[in-house]
């Protein structure tokens, strides 16, 4: 329950960077800004304020489907993820680090 409770309170600092710093985390991510900032809108939600959310549900509630839930999310990112490697060929060494930042937990928590 310690390893749980670590991954989501990891969850909620990385989506505190995606929420409150868009801009900073678009540069960690190799976004590019474009004329509009519907982007740095979009950063905040899905990036931010979602895993946020989920994070500190997981802590609120101690229950083993919220974390079960996180798992799920860190898998579907994951799948995302694996999908851009293999299509799009971003940055190897960046993606496949992002890509252990997903899976590991995700296998850790639907175990």
């Amino acid at each position: 329950m310690i390893l749980d409770m670590a991954i989501a309170l990891l969850t909620i600092f990385f989506g505190a960077f995606g929420l409150l710093a868009p801009r900073y985390t678009a540069s960690a991510l190799d976004l590019e800004p474009t004329t509009s900032t519907m982007g740095l809108s979009e950063l905040r939600a899905a990036s931010g304020g979602l895993f946020v959310a989920l994070g500190a549900w997981c802590l609120l509630s101690g229950s083993d489907a919220a974390y079960f839930a996180l798992g799920i999310a860190y898998l579907g990112a994951g799948l995302g993820r694996f999908t851009s490697i293999v299509i799009d060929k971003p940055p190897m060494q960046k993606a496949l680090l992002f890509l252990a930042f997903e899976w590991i937990p995700a296998a850790w928590l639907l175990w």
